[in-house]
């Protein structure tokens, strides 16, 4: 028998309150340059330390040791997919989080404008993140030379700032493909290839993606900074089942960026739209907080000033954040995480393979007696080190939602 059977036959429909809150890649590493401090150390949390004074902590491995995860591999984790069973391509998830409607045989991709020189080398892969409004202008530009590449219809739709996804439709073609992305500045863009290269379906799609950049990049030769653009996460959407038939919860989903929207869609939770404030969503969580027993809420600029390698930003990020935890705990729920999907270190500049820290409120929880909510910190508490594909199975547990195994 397979553990999620296990765990299906003793979930026990019991009314139960339970929130996940995700600091978007707020692990972090300490170094000199910052005191030998990571931002949660440096940043001044005083809500936060008094929730870790009541509460249990511990540390999540995203994928596996030593695996630096990406966005939604980690999130799916979070949300008690294994990551390595689900493999959801970002595109997909994009496309989701920015309503885009995707039918079976539909594939899609994340896309990013960039800055190319003159040699064709990336020289920025997020264009000094581009206004949003810069953005939707070049997305129309593109979208006007691009409707079609052969028998394969083209759709295009701005993200925040320098994203943009792009959907292809059409027969006979599918994902997934490898990244038009370097994934590092001063490489040219690669050429995207079948994953699996005997696949004819995957081969069309990948002339289709050539053509595609071989009619668009001209369009923004002229444009300044985001005179190019990069694709990856090139796939179609997969079977996953959905969030409430796993775990008997309704859950919603209080989130900012399109591609967390897009997450919580595809494993069936509802977007709650409208909050772009951290205050702003715990307060429609405490709107909404008869409605549904599970809320997930994402926290988007830890990762952001991490990959900037902003150290003071990233602090002050967390500390907005603390300032605003009184209205979440205004209205407490039967359990409450905080942790991230991934760290994001600052001496990094990206995401990374490094634990991530985990904390866990409950009646049950217990008190790790722990005064502040930190890396090294949270290696000393009581839940240990494990897989997040487990916190959610932990979480359940907590509300008493997990009947004994056996006699």
């Amino acid at each position: 028998m397979q553990l999620d059977e296990v765990y299906s036959g003793l979930t026990v429909d019991r009314p139960a309150k339970l929130v996940l809150v995700v600091l978007d890649g707020v692990g972090d590493i300490a170094v000199a340059a910052h005191d030998n401090r990571t931002p949660l150390e440096a940043a001044k949390t005083p809500n936060l330390d008094a929730l870790a004074r009541q509460s249990a902590q511990g540390m999540l491995i995203p994928v596996s040791y030593g695996i630096t995860p990406g966005s939604g591999p980690g999130h799916l984790a979070l949300f008690g997919y294994d990551p390595l069973q689900y493999q959801v391509g970002r595109g997909v998830i994009e496309a989701l989080g920015l309503g885009m409607e995707l039918r079976p045989g539909d594939v899609a991709a994340r896309a990013n404008f960039c800055t190319l020189d003159a040699k064709g080398l990336v020289t920025d892969r997020r264009a000094g993140r581009i206004p949003t409004e810069t953005c939707q202008r070049l997305c129309e530009m593109l979208s006007a030379k691009i409707k079609r590449i052969g028998d394969i219809e083209v759709s295009i739709k701005a993200g925040k700032e320098h994203r943009f996804v792009v959907v292809f439709r059409g027969d006979g073609i599918e994902g997934p493909l490898t990244d038009a992305d370097p994934n590092t500045e001063g490489l040219a863009i690669p050429q995207v290839k079948p994953r699996h290269p005997d696949n004819p379906r995957q081969q069309k799609m990948a002339k289709v993606v050539g053509e595609f950049f071989k009619i668009g990049l001209p369009v923004l030769a002229k444009e300044r900074p985001a005179n190019g653009f990069l694709m990856r996460g090139i796939a179609h959407q997969p079977h996953m089942p959905s969030f409430e038939e796993r775990y008997r919860l309704r859950a919603a989903a209080v989130a900012v960026y399109p591609m967390y929207k897009g997450l919580a869609q595809l494993v069936g939770m509802r977007k709650i739209e409208g909050p772009q404030t951290i205050s702003e969503q715990f307060e429609r969580y405490i709107a909404e907080y008869d409605n549904y027993g599970f809320f997930f809420i994402h926290f988007k600029y830890t990762d952001k000033f991490g990959e900037d390698g902003n150290f003071q930003s990233k602090v002050k990020a967390i500390e907005e954040f603390d300032a605003a935890l009184p209205i979440l705990l205004g209205k407490r729920p039967d359990v409450l995480v905080i942790t991230g999907d991934h760290s994001t270190p600052c001496a990094v500049k990206g995401h990374s393979w490094h634990p991530v820290p985990v904390l866990l409120h409950s009646a049950y929880s217990g008190s790790d007696g722990l005064d502040r909510f930190t890396e090294r910190l949270a290696r000393t508490g009581s839940l240990g080190m494990f897989e997040a594909k487990y916190l959610i199975r932990i979480m359940q547990a907590n509300a008493r939602m997990l009947d004994k195994f056996g006699a």
